[in-house]
């Protein structure tokens, strides 16, 4: 049980690391999302977000092996997951693509919140 928690945080790591890719420009992040990136401040502002979701991806992975950062980075995951949830819950004629991006996100959020009851409910000695 004790393992729960950094398992999650790596799983959801992993998540988070899958649109770094975006970072190496418009066609890759086209591919990814299903809809062309026209003109320059789109590419740029869609390529940064790549690159946040590096610096997310590596903040919970190091958590994982750190137990004093675990409510941290389960915090900061679920306000990731949630927010993007509720926003395309709000939105309308997405891509496949970004459909599919919202599958695995409902998936973190399961993850995440097998992991949060977990970390509370943890033994006082962990």
């Amino acid at each position: 049980m004790r393992f729960l928690v950094p398992v999650v945080l790596l799983l959801v790591a992993m998540i988070h690391a899958l649109p770094v890719v975006g970072v190496l420009g418009a066609t890759k992040l086209t591919q990814m999302y299903g809809f062309r990136i026209e003109g320059a401040s789109l590419e740029v502002l869609m390529r940064h977000r790549a690159v946040l979701f590096g610096l997310l991806a590596a903040f919970l992975a190091h958590s994982a092996f750190r137990p004093s950062l675990h409510g941290t980075a389960l915090a900061a995951g679920l306000v990731s997951v949630v927010s993007f949830l509720a926003l395309a819950h709000l939105s309308s004629s997405l891509t496949p693509e970004v459909s599919t991006v919202i599958r695995v996100d409902w998936l973190a959020l399961a993850l995440l919140v097998g992991g949060v009851v977990a970390h509370l409910f943890r033994p006082s000695d962990a």
